[in-house]
């Protein structure tokens, strides 16, 4: 009987602390935190919901051959209402990833790659330079590189910074420096029907309807195509996802060499944007002498970016 008694005592308390344990791990964190949420993957969040997840881990999904593991890029990408707005390993193109940064044509040491649909050459994470949130914004900053089996041949700087969601808009932008480490390297993009495509893109994930109702719009309205090398400072892709309307527009900094007439991959069908850089006109690059691009992504939900 001592026992029985005992033990009804013991067992509210129990249930308070869990209570409180539980309610605890609900809750939502004030402002910017990152998490690494697997051994491949950092997330950030925002109150407590996802902002984007970097993979700086080897990346595979089920039924992918292993050439195509991958790690150097954001997915997924969330809307300011928690919409997933990137794709991953679609299999019109598996190479797509998320918001990411290649070129298909690479060369260095007499060899020729691609990082952009993952041959040969391979981006690898490195470090980490910074993991910062004590401010209004959070910053993260990632040294990696790009190699030749264990071999590195070019220093990749990347600087994420996520502004504090205001009315459905959410803004990051991206600073990319590339430095060849030994010897010039050189990049260009695709000669395939003079596409000229490479440098960074965002994947959009599928829209409601598909091609047919998704909108490209550039700083010349609506347009009414698909995109090569079409010369604009800034488009935007404009659809339902899951229901939901949002827009993704990349912004091409004043300070990146070729603006503002840098050529526009465009896609409906696979809702991809990318500004060409350097298109189809190989460019060099120098040891000490850095490439830096510099891009905005602003996202909004339920109504398109003014």
């Amino acid at each position: 009987m001592h026992l029985n008694m005992s033990f009804r005592g013991v067992l509210p308390l129990a249930a308070v602390l869990l209570g409180a344990a539980t309610s605890s791990q609900g809750a939502a964190e004030p402002g910017f935190a990152f998490h690494e949420i697997s051994p491949a993957s950092l997330e950030l969040t925002e109150n407590g919901k996802p902002v984007f997840v970097y993979n700086f881990g080897g990346i595979l999904t089920n039924g992918a051959p292993e050439s195509m593991r991958r790690s150097c890029y954001v997915h997924p990408v969330y809307a300011p209402d928690g919409t997933v707005l990137t794709d991953d390993f679609n299999k019109d193109h598996r190479h797509h990833r998320g918001i990411f940064w290649a070129w298909e044509v690479v060369s260095y040491d007499g060899k020729t790659n691609d990082v952009w649909t993952v041959k040969g050459f391979r981006q690898k994470f490195v470090r980490w330079k910074a993991r910062e949130t004590a401010g209004p914004d959070a910053k993260l900053s990632v040294e990696n590189g790009w190699y030749d089996g264990e071999h590195k041949f070019v220093k990749e700087d990347v600087e994420i910074i996520a502004h504090p969601t205001t009315n459905d808009h959410r803004v990051l932008e991206f600073t990319l420096r590339f430095e060849a480490v030994n010897k010039p390297v050189t990049i260009v993009g695709t000669p395939v029907a003079k596409k000229g495509y490479g440098g960074f893109a965002f994947r959009t994930a599928p829209r409601d309807g598909g091609a047919a109702k998704t909108i490209i719009r550039t700083d010349e309205g609506v347009s009414k195509e698909d995109g090569v090398l079409a010369q604009h400072p800034w488009a935007e892709i404009v659809g339902s996802f899951e229901g939901k309307k949002e827009s993704i527009r990349v912004e091409d900094d004043p300070s990146n060499p070729g603006y503002p007439k840098t050529g526009w991959l465009m896609r409906r069908s696979f809702a991809l944007l990318n500004p060409s850089y350097p298109g189809l006109e190989p460019l060099t690059l120098e040891p000490g002498k850095p490439l830096v691009l510099k891009y905005r992504v602003l996202l909004s939900s339920g109504k398109a970016v003014d």
